[in-house]
C-alpha cells in the first residue's frame, strides 16, 4: 500500500511540519531514543552489578531486591503525573529535567558509601524517570505526523523499549568486569550529557494542555493505587502471598485504582481522560504492552541466573548471549511497524507475535543441567525476539497514536505504566512460582546432593519459562479478541496527530 506524505491540517500544523522538517525529525529520534534507552536500561543494568554492590557496602540479602525495587516503585506511582507535567507545562522542559535530575541522582548513587544512600539514589532515578519517559515518547508522538515515518520511529523506539533490558545486562556485566559497579550508574551521566545537548538544541517547546489544571486528588489516588499495587507484589517476592504486606497492599492498590477510575468521570480537568481508555485498539495495545511487559520479564531474570550460575558465563558474557534476542527483535520491529501492521492491521500481526513468543518460551522449557548454549538457547532465543518485536512496537505506536496532542503525554505515561507494571507482576509472580516448583522437587530427595540441587534450579527455571509462555498465549488470545478488524484508520491519510 503507497503512503503519501500528509498534508498539515491548519497554520499551526504548517509551521509544526516546516519546523521539524527534514533531517532534524530523525536527529530528535536519535535524542529520544537515546534518553529511553537510559532510562529502560536502569531497570536491569544494576542487576547484573548487585553482587558486587553488596560486598563493597555491605548489606543483607533480604536488602537488596530494594535496589531494584526502589527504582520500580518510584517509576511506576509518578508515570501518570510525570506525563500531566510534559502536556501542562511544555515537552521540553520536561525532558530537559528529566534528563539532568536522572543524570544527577545517577551520580550519587554511583557515589554511594551505605545502603540508604544507594536506595535513595534508585528511588530518585525512578521519579525522574517517570518524568522523562512520558515527555520522551509523546515528543516522538507529536514530531513524527507523517505515517510511514512514524512507523519507522516507533520501529526504532519500539525495540529500544523491547531490547533496551537485555541491553543492560550486557553494559552491566562488561561495566562491571571492567570497571566497577559504580559505573553501572555513572554511565548515565555520560549519556545526558548528549541527550540534553541534543534535547536542547533540537526540541520546541509546546504546551499542548496549558489551559488545563492538574487533578490533583487524581494523582494522589492513581500514585497511590500503582505503588500499592507494585509494592504488594514486590512483597510477594519477600513474603508469602498469605502475608498481609501481600494481598493488603494488592487489596489497596485495587480499591484505589478503581476509586481513581470513578473520580476521572468527575474531574473538571482529569489526570488520565478516559477517552483515551475508550478505543478498542487503544485499550488493546495498553494489555498487549502490560502482557509483554509480564512476560519479558522472565526471560531476562531466569537465563541471566542459568546462564551464570548453571552454564559459568561472566556478566559480559551473559549480556552477550543476549545479542542474538535483541538483533531479531529489532528486525521484527521495523517489519511489523512500517510493513505489517499498514498492510494487513493489528488483529492478525500482534496476536501473532504472542504466539511466537509462547512458542519459544515453551521450546527454551527443554535446558538441563549440561545443555549446550547453541542448541538449547540461542534458537528459542531468536525466536522470543522476533515474537516480541511483532509486538511492542505496533503496540506503543497504535497505544499513542490518534490522541489528541493535549493528552499525548499522559498516553505516553499510560504506556510506560503498563510496561512497569506488567514487570512487576511478572517478576513477583515468576520468582514465587519458580521457588515453589524447586522446594517440591527437593521433597523426598537428597538435599545435599550437588546434582540434585542444581536439577532443582532447572525445574524452577523451566517452570517460570512455561508461566512466561502461557502469558504469552493468553495476550495472543486477548489481542485477538480486542483488536479491531483492518488497518488501523489513522494509518494511511490521516490528519498529523499533533492537529488541535
Amino acid at each position: 500500500m503507497s503512503q503519501k506524505t500528509l498534508t498539515p491540517s491548519g497554520p499551526e500544523d504548517a509551521e509544526l511540519a516546516s519546523s521539524e522538517s527534514g533531517s532534524k525529525r530523525w536527529w530528535i529520534l536519535a535524542v529520544v531514543a537515546l534518553a529511553q534507552l537510559m532510562v529502560v536500561l536502569d531497570a536491569t543494568i544494576v542487576n547484573i552489578a548487585l553482587p558486587s554492590a553488596q560486598a563493597d557496602l555491605g548489606f543483607s540479602d533480604g536488602n537488596r531486591q530494594w535496589i531494584v525495587t526502589a527504582y520500580a516503585l518510584a517509576f511506576a506511582s509518578l508515570l501518570l503525573l510525570g506525563g500531566r507535567i510534559a502536556d501542562l507545562f511544555g515537552r521540553k522542559p520536561a525532558f530537559l529535567i528529566g534528563v539532568v535530575g536522572f543524570a544527577a541522582v545517577s551520580a550519587l548513587g554511583g557515589a554511594a558509601t551505605n545502603f540508604e544512600m544507594l536506595v535513595t539514589a534508585r528511588a530518585l532515578q525512578g521519579a525522574f524517570g517517570a518524568l522523562l519517559a512520558p515527555a520522551a515518547l509523546s515528543l516522538l508522538n507529536t514530531t513524527f505526523t507523517d505515517a510511514t515515518e512514524r512507523a519507522k520511529a516507533f520501529s526504532v523506539y519500539g525495540a529500544i523499549a523491547g531490547a533496551g533490558g537485555a541491553v543492560g545486562l550486557l553494559l552491566g556485566g562488561i561495566l562491571t568486569d571492567a570497571l566497577d559497579w559504580r559505573w553501572t550508574l555513572y554511565v548515565n551521566v555520560v549519556i545526558a550529557v548528549v541527550a540534553f545537548a541534543g534535547g536542547w538544541l533540537l526540541l520546541s517547546n509546546k504546551r499542548d494542555a496549558a489551559n488545563s489544571k492538574l487533578d490533583v486528588p487524581g494523582t494522589v489516588l492513581v500514585a497511590a493505587g500503582l505503588f500499592s499495587l507494585v509494592y504488594g507484589f514486590s512483597n510477594a517476592e519477600t513474603h508469602d502471598w498469605d502475608s498481609p504486606a501481600t494481598w493488603g497492599f494488592l487489596i489497596a492498590g485495587g480499591v484505589l485504582l478503581a476509586a481513581f477510575t470513578w473520580w476521572q468521570t468527575r474531574a473538571a480537568h482529569p489526570l488520565l481522560p478516559l477517552r483515551i481508555l475508550l478505543d478498542r485498539n487503544r485499550a488493546a495495545s495498553f494489555l498487549a504492552v502490560l502482557i509483554s511487559g509480564a512476560g519479558m520479564f522472565g526471560v531476562f531474570l531466569f537465563l541471566t541466573y542459568y546462564l551464570q550460575l548453571n552454564l559459568g558465563f561472566s556478566p559480559t558474557k551473559t549480556g552477550v548471549a543476549f545479542l542474538p534476542m535483541v538483533a531479531a527483535l529489532m528486525v521484527a520491529a521495523q517489519l511489523s511497524t512500517t510493513m505489517l501492521v499498514p498492510r494487513i492491521g493489528p488483529k492478525a500481526v500482534i496476536p501473532l507475535g504472542f504466539a511466537v513468543a509462547a512458542v519459544g518460551m515453551a521450546w527454551l522449557t527443554g535446558i538441563g543441567v549440561g545443555s549446550d548454549y547453541v542448541s538449547a538457547v540461542l534458537p528459542q532465543l531468536i525466536v522470543i525476539g522476533v515474537g516480541l518485536g511483532l509486538v511492542m512496537p505496533p503496540a506503543m505506536q497504535l497505544a499513542t497514536g490518534g490522541v489528541a496532542a493535549e493528552d499525548a503525554g499522559v498516553a505516553s505515561a499510560t504506556v510506560n505504566a503498563m510496561q512497569q507494571v506488567g514487570g512487576s507482576i511478572g517478576t513477583a509472580l515468576l520468582n514465587t512460582l519458580a521457588a515453589s516448583a524447586a522446594t517440591d522437587y527437593l521433597t523426598g530427595k537428597d538435599a545435599t546432593s550437588k546434582l540434585v540441587q542444581a536439577q532443582a534450579t532447572i525445574e524452577s527455571y523451566t517452570t517460570a519459562f512455561w508461566w512466561s509462555a502461557g502469558f504469552f498465549a493468553a495476550g495472543a488470545l486477548i489481542a485477538f479478541l480486542l483488536y479491531r478488524r483492518g488497518v488501523p484508520e489513522q494509518d494511511p491519510d490521516a490528519a498529523p496527530v499533533v492537529h488541535m
